[in-house]
């Protein structure tokens, strides 16, 4: 094992944990399967994060995907919690089958702002994106305190690695899944039955979210 590979577990463990303490606060912000991947397609835009329903095949199960985006991690502990948080909100959209986005996931409406609340992000509105400006107050950094000083562990030991040697530690990650039976729905029987998880690609499988300030969404 290199030290990338080591570094690369702890930021996705990191991650998960984060997610997991997110989900003990809000109980109806679904299990995931995490990746983590570049989140820059060649353009201008940049992809922090995304939230992605029923995107993953698990035996008789559909789970959701959050992707987190390699180039967020580089913007430090307390924006990657607000990532997870702003993926979280749209999680109990999901969970509660409340309509929250439009325009393929870029424009968060009045019901995005108020789980966004629910989760404790101070919401912003802007002209051309609506209600999904998403920062972490101090109450919430509070809340989350433990976390945080995990994800900064994890992002320091990544980015003085990315010194050392220049090559990226945190593209390509996929985590492991755990179904407890409320992460998914059942599917039919004559669907894919594998006991790993498998991508589910097309056009009824697009992110729910894929927000972010014009020039880079998330």
């Amino acid at each position: 094992m290199t030290d990338s590979d080591t570094i690369t577990g702890l930021l996705v463990t990191a991650v998960e944990n984060t997610w997991a303490a997110i989900r003990s606060h809000h109980p109806d912000v679904p299990d995931v399967v995490l990746t983590v991947g570049a989140g820059s397609t060649g353009g201008s835009d940049l992809t922090l994060g995304h939230f992605a329903p029923n995107r993953w095949v698990r035996g008789e199960y559909e789970l959701h995907e959050l992707f987190v985006g390699g180039e967020g991690l580089q913007r430090g502990a307390v924006d990657v919690l607000g990532t997870l948080l702003h993926e979280a909100a749209h999680g109990n959209a999901e969970m509660r089958e409340i309509k929250d986005t439009s325009r393929q996931g870029r424009w968060h409406n009045e019901r995005y702002r108020e789980l966004a609340e629910e989760v404790r992000l101070t919401v912003a509105h802007h002209d051309k994106i609506g209600w999904s400006v998403t920062t972490v107050p101090g109450s919430t950094r509070d809340r989350y305190g433990d976390e945080l000083e995990e994800l900064a562990f994890a992002l320091d030991a990544a980015n003085r690695n990315d010194a050392v040697d220049g090559s990226p530690t945190t593209t390509g990650c996929l985590s492991n899944v755990t179904v407890d039976g409320r992460s998914g729905s059942r599917r039919a029987s004559t669907t894919l039955d594998r006991s790993t998880a498998v991508c589910v690609m097309g056009a009824s499988r697009q992110p729910t979210c894929s927000s972010g300030l014009p020039g880079w969404r998330k």
